[in-house]
């Protein structure tokens, strides 16, 4: 599996994301849309960044009953992204609906991934406000184990996480970390984050990379600085 870098396109409009990726004139980048541009415009971002060459990661993190989410997987399954996911806390029956949604006529699908636990969410806040007990290490661990019965992909993790999920379940077993600051950044509103070197030697096949790209003064050195020190 080669590593890449995804660069979080967490921006309130299409407008606000040409221009930033025009700004990209020898790379396409791997990106990813969320739930903010997603809601904002819908299906034709999806369309438009696929035409002009973007790898895409589709971050709506579905999270329903099994029935709705099989439903709205096979909608997803018609536009043509890399990856989709879904929160493992549904449950393995609602991520066994999801893949039979996302698998289309012919048996291909996007990757699908199984958010763990957001690296916004620190231990203590998953005990208090979660009432999840145990340490955050093995509820990640347990939900990527479960994600994998279920015939998922991989899982959303914190690089922190990565080697961890692979012991657990396999080298192949795909680790996908936000959470990643450069070595002298901001870390936010994230709570359990590393740097991009530090997220390769942890096991993280793919990086997610917002504010340390797209805040940077010149993102197109932080994103070339990014895949120096992770890929």
């Amino acid at each position: 599996m080669n590593r890449d870098v995804i660069i979080a396109c967490d921006f309130a409009s299409a407008e606000e994301t040409y221009a930033f990726l025009d700004r990209f004139t020898e790379e396409k980048p791997f990106v990813k849309i969320g739930m903010e541009l997603y809601y904002a415009e819908g299906p034709a971002i999806v369309r438009e960044l696929h035409q002009r060459g973007h790898k895409i990661f589709l971050d709506l993190k579905l999270h329903d009953i099994p029935n709705t989410v099989e439903k709205a997987m096979a909608v997803l399954s018609r536009l043509e992204v890399e990856m989709v996911n879904l929160h493992a806390a549904g449950t393995k029956a609602m991520m066994e609906a999801a893949l039979r949604g996302l698998t289309r006529a012919d048996g291909t699908r996007p990757i699908l991934l199984a958010v763990t636990q957001l690296t916004s969410t620190s231990e203590e806040r998953m005990h208090d406000e979660l009432l999840i007990g145990g340490t955050i290490s093995d509820c990640v661990c347990h939900y990527a184990r479960m994600a994998k019965e279920a015939g998922l992909d991989g899982v959303v993790c914190s690089p922190l996480e990565a080697g961890m999920v692979k012991e657990h379940c396999g080298a192949e077993f795909l680790t996908v970390t936000p959470g990643i600051r450069f070595a002298d950044g901001k870390v936010g509103d994230q709570v359990r984050v590393t740097t991009p070197a530090r997220a390769r030697e942890i096991g993280s096949d793919y990086i997610v990379v917002g504010r340390p790209i797209t805040a940077a003064e010149d993102p197109v050195a932080a994103y070339r600085k990014c895949v120096k020190e992770f890929v």
